[in-house]
């Protein structure tokens, strides 16, 4: 088959049409393949347009199930440049003495199926993708992180997709030259074949330089440039595998869906495709092109999208694409993942300059076998999309049928309150003992194991790198292209999600994965600015699946939107279930912040003895998901709480006093409570620390409740005052304990060695890793 065939499917009935879509591997369902036959077509579909179809009208393409959801997200703001409608998201950082505006360019994307069946290639090319979609923008790629989910960490299994997963994102980013500066990791039995791995890059960008994702006015007769790897058959029909639910059975059949990166190629394509941009602007040119990067449907998804975003149709000629192997299929071709592939869009007159800069300044063939840049293609101001080779039309459509895909209005289970027992807490708890099997549990003990396989400082643009303080720190503007003036402004990046509150409340689960992100955000003394997402969930064609998807994106919206923080980026990825069990909501939320200057950065770790702890926010008797409750064998349903309006409050405080250098140090209480807050930062400097009695609420619950709120480091010479600026707005701040020279956490009649407490957090991941 060359996908020229043509197939009739009103004379065969709804079983023969689903054994042919499966034999084809379309992935369509019957409804959707007659309906292509005879309301968007009105003829008899090809082989190539079934697929293409299935890809464009995948969950992972098309939102199908996912779209009136998503219109709950404010992504517009005052400093919002492109708010999650194009390749990558731009919020505005500042401006320079002339006016002119800079920004940071964010995508955030998942690659959980292609990470659970080939996990280092899955992840590898997650991150590729992550970071082509900045760079297509027009952005020099500046930072990296990930947020990653496995199954319990005791099955070997999870433990070798660990190591391969972190081996794939470290394989990347790495020979990219991209420094990794925030990230998240989670073990947790609902994530048993069905691993979570997700990326959020950052690029930074002169306002006047940006690329968009379509083609712009009187484009008509536009080249369209095939910029990269010679196209081959690895991730033909990923994103139709990626909107299905996995199956033993079916993973092994799948792994040929998963791209193949090359990262040396990745990476000499960045440095290329920035200097090609800067060339561009230097001429004036950067409004006469558009750029989009190769992903999801390959060259079949990018040529139609970046026509249909401007209105336009094109004209594909697969004759024309440079290939790893003649004999590939033509349909193949046109829907083929592979890797490292930019398309542009240029004027004629452009096209000779794009492709001596490829092809000669950065000999892309000398790099890997049959590398280039070859025009495939043209603009039309016809509204059609069609595709030929070898004089026969593969397919003939309207380009925004094609990229409109299909709409689901799938059903809602009931809403129903899912009920954890609570625990019986034993009569008398041995603090001392608890305190620790905290620390070393894998949920909470070090990451360093993990974040010393990532490059951390390259660029020499991180201020922050992960685990000094709550969110990572660079200074995107901080290199010679940019003006003097904005080279010490500051950026950060956090990652969050608890899938022990999503699993007892879909809503509140995501409510508070925002709020973390918000609290790592302002303990470093930023303000934030935008927010970006994955909606990881199950299968939407469940009732309950598809609520708890509703109810997450409702609690993702709210809070942002009373936060004020538009949501810029993100992707949904469904059907994260293998053999019928379904992995617990999962909104993965990533937050950038703005410092005025990086140097009044807070870091967590204590800085000397005798200093003055502040608790910002009260302590609740709330523990429903806490590790703490996770160690006793419940989960229960008592969730954090928190008054929205007054976290808001304390990080305008934490922001204002960061910047009269009164906060020695801070740090968000998030999970393992008070203990494990206090315990990290002292272990940096070796500090101890003696707590106030507490007299109020269960010793337990003081210490490991996650009720959100910050502990700061001050100087006692400032106590007074720093108490007196959270006071003015109302919000709680209490003196409870001093930092000491003493190898010893004190509390009451508990008393924590602090090197045996550092023991614990420091090796308690790494050694049931290794």
């Amino acid at each position: 088959m060359n996908g020229t065939e043509t197939f009739d499917l009103l004379h065969l009935n709804d079983q023969e049409v689903g054994q042919l879509m499966d034999e084809l591997k379309t992935g369509l369902t019957v409804s959707e393949a007659r309906d292509l036959q005879q309301r968007i077509l009105k003829r008899e579909p090809t082989l190539a347009e079934l697929i293409l179809f299935g890809i464009q009208g995948s969950e992972h393409s098309s939102y199908k199930s996912s779209r009136p959801y998503l219109k709950l997200f404010e992504t517009e703001g005052e400093d919002v440049i492109i708010g999650a409608k194009e390749d990558a998201g731009i919020v505005r950082i500042c401006r320079d003495n002339k006016g002119l505006g800079y920004a940071i360019v964010i995508s955030h994307e998942s690659h959980n199926h292609p990470s659970q069946i080939v996990p280092y290639e899955g992840a590898a090319t997650g991150i590729g993708g992550n970071i082509r979609d900045v760079c297509c923008m027009g952005a020099k790629v500046v930072a990296v992180a990930d947020d990653i989910r496995f199954g319990p960490i005791e099955d070997n299994h999870n433990r070798a997709l660990l190591h391969e997963v972190v081996s794939g994102l470290a394989g990347y980013a790495n020979p990219c030259g991209v420094p990794v500066i925030a990230g998240g990791l989670q073990f947790d039995a609902d994530y048993s074949g069905n691993t979570l791995v997700t990326a959020v890059t950052l690029g930074s960008i002169k306002e006047d330089n940006i690329i968009h994702s379509f083609v712009p006015k009187n484009s008509d007769g536009y080249d369209l440039i095939l910029v990269g790897k010679p196209t081959d058959n690895s991730g033909f029909g990923g994103a139709s595998f990626s909107s299905f639910s996995l199956s033993e059975e079916e993973t092994e059949l799948n792994k040929g869906a998963v791209q193949e990166p090359n990262a040396l190629l990745g990476r000499h394509l960045m440095h290329a495709t920035e200097k090609l941009v800067a060339l561009l602007s230097e001429k004036k040119l950067i409004d006469k092109v558009a750029c989009k990067d190769l992903g999801a449907g390959g060259i079949a998804c990018a040529t139609v999208e970046i026509a249909d975003g401007g209105n336009y149709g094109c004209f594909v000629n697969l004759d024309l694409v440079p290939v790893s192997d003649p004999t590939i299929e033509k349909y193949i071709i046109l829907c083929s993942e592979t890797q490292e592939r930019y398309l542009w869009a240029t004027p004629k007159e452009i096209t000779p300059l794009i492709l001596k800069h490829y092809n000669e300044d950065f000999c892309l063939s000398d790099v890997a076998y049959n590398a280039k840049a070859a025009v495939i293609g043209y603009i039309t101001n016809k509204t059609n999309y069609k595709v030929v080779a070898k004089g026969e039309v593969l397919v003939d459509a309207e380009a925004s049928e094609v990229t409109r895909g299909f709409l689901y209005h799938r059903p809602l289970a009931e809403k129903k309150v899912r009920k954890f027992s609570e625990p019986t807490r034993p009569t008398k708890i041995d603090l001392k003992t608890m305190w620790l099997d905290i620390l070393s549990h894998e949920n909470v003990a070090s990451r360093k194991f993990i974040y010393d396989r990532f490059d951390k400082r390259v660029q020499n643009l991180v201020t922050y790198e992960p685990g000094v303080a709550d969110a990572g720190v660079l200074r995107p503007f901080d290199t010679f292209e940019f003006p003097k003036e904005i080279r010490q402004v500051g950026v950060t990046l956090t990652c969050d999600q608890n899938p022990r509150y999503n699993r007892i409340d879909a809503y509140k689960g995501s409510e508070l994965a925002v709020i973390t992100s918000f609290t790592n955000t302002v303990a470093t003394g930023a303000k934030p600015v935008a927010l970006s997402d994955c909606l990881c969930y199950g299968n939407p064609e469940n009732p309950q699946s598809m609520r708890d998807f509703a109810q997450g994106c409702a609690g993702v919206a709210d809070t942002a939107k009373a936060m004020n923080v538009p949501i810029v980026a993100g992707n949904v990825s469904l059907y994260n279930e293998s053999n019928g069990v379904s992995i617990a909501p999962s909104p993965m939320i990533a937050m950038v912040g703005k410092l005025e200057d990086a140097k009044d950065a807070l870091s967590l770790s204590f800085k000397k003895r005798d200093s003055t702890l502040l608790l910002v926010g009260s302590r609740k008797e709330e523990c429903g998901g806490s590790i703490y409750y996770s160690i006793l064998g419940h989960v229960g349903n008592n969730l954090p709480s928190a008054d929205i309006g007054n976290l808001i409050k304390a990080g305008e405080v934490i922001n204002k006093l960061a910047k009269e250098k009164l906060i020695l140090a801070c740090h968000d209480i998030s999970e393992g409570g008070l203990a494990v807050t206090l315990s990290e930062m002292a272990f940096t400097n070796n500090l101890g620390f003696s707590l106030l009695p507490n007299n109020f609420m269960d010793d337990d619950f003081y210490l490991f409740s996650e009720t959100p709120g910050f502990v700061l480091e001050v100087d006692t010479n400032n106590k007074e005052k720093v108490i007196g600026e959270f006071s003015a707005f109302s919000v709680d701040c209490t003196e409870i304990g001093k930092t000491t020279d003493e190898a010893f956490f004190t509390f009451k009649n508990c008393v924590v060695e602090l090197e045996k407490a550092k023991t614990m957090y420091f090796d308690g991941l790494k050694n049931k890793l290794i």
